[in-house]
């Protein structure tokens, strides 16, 4: 079994055995890296998100030395699980990836990491092209990538401009985008560019009509397929198994402690589409799965 490496996190896997306990597999493992596995194997249904990790009582140090402890349960029915963590600095993390990926091919390393500006002398080694953009899109949009997001977000800056990027220049490039579309957004503000940031703001109104310019889009169809699907994949995949909304909705969900938002696309049942945006802040906000659940089935049984 194995983890892998998403943006700047470490993934901590975890492999349900057959007896009482649960295997925990570290990639990139930090050096001096300490694990305390006391997780305990039981029945019932596996949960999501932040109530997943509620479940494994989690608890990460940064260090040094880094450190990691797991006191939980474990459900068996969640099978391979993976948790990213962002327990290093973005140097460490790159140099910890770099290391233990030199050392599988055979080689050894004891250098480091530091940021700095490429000497105009310096001979390109390798370029690594990334997936196309739509590709990158549907994986920060099925699986809520935070970190692929934030990445996304400061490529807009060159779009531009000249690198290395700004998370300023980032903003006014999303502000132009609006205005090019005739959204006035005026309540926009964004910090970080992938949610995380209680300075972040956004009105109901404005993400609906942002959906209704993307559903205008030349790039419609790929914008959409990037949306988790209803009870089939994504962050919705356990969500309205069986009910008559399920593969209708295309919807990108949110939770963070006190909020909770999804946005997106309901098809109902007499073939015309919708546009759908339920934002919530309240503290109780992590238990209104029931109420956003309700909108898209209230949805797809217009009339």
């Amino acid at each position: 079994m194995y983890g892998f490496v998403s943006g700047e996190q470490t993934a901590i896997t975890t492999v349900p055995a057959q007896i009482a306990t649960v295997p925990i597999y570290v990639q990139p493992r930090p050096p001096g890296f300490e694990l305390k596995n006391s997780l305990r194997l039981s029945a019932g249904s596996c949960l999501e998100g932040r109530a997943f990790r509620d479940m494994l009582q989690a608890d990460f140090e940064a260090g040094p030395p880094p450190r990691a402890a797991f006191a939980g349960r474990y459900p068996i029915a969640c099978g391979e699980k993976e948790v990213n963590v962002a327990l290093l600095a973005p140097n460490q993390h790159v140099a910890g990836v770099l290391r233990e990926l030199w050392s599988e091919m055979g080689g050894s390393w004891t250098g480091g990491v530091r940021e700095g500006t490429v000497p105009p002398e310096a001979s390109l080694l390798h370029t690594h092209e990334s997936a196309p953009l739509a590709e990158v899109v549907r994986d920060i949009n099925k699986f809520s990538n935070n970190v692929m997001a934030r990445q996304l977000y400061l490529t807009l800056a060159t779009a531009g401009s000249e690198p290395p990027a700004r998370a300023e220049l980032a903003a006014e490039a999303v502000r132009h985008w609006l205005s090019v579309k005739g959204i006035p957004a005026r309540e926009l503000a964004i910090e970080n560019g992938a949610g995380l940031s209680r300075s972040d703001r956004l009105s109901a109104a404005s993400l609906g009509a942002l959906l209704q310019a993307a559903w205008k889009s030349a790039v419609m169809p790929e914008f959409v397929a990037s949306l988790p699907l209803a009870a089939l994949d994504g962050t919705m995949k356990k969500r309205l198994i069986g009910e008559p909304v399920a593969g209708q909705a295309h919807v990108k969900t949110g939770l963070l402690s006190d909020a909770r938002a999804m946005a997106g696309y309901v098809l109902d049942r007499n073939g015309r589409r919708h546009v759908v945006v339920m934002l919530m802040n309240h503290p109780n906000a992590p238990d209104a799965e029931a109420a956003n659940d309700a909108l898209l089935r209230w949805v797809y049984e217009a009339k």
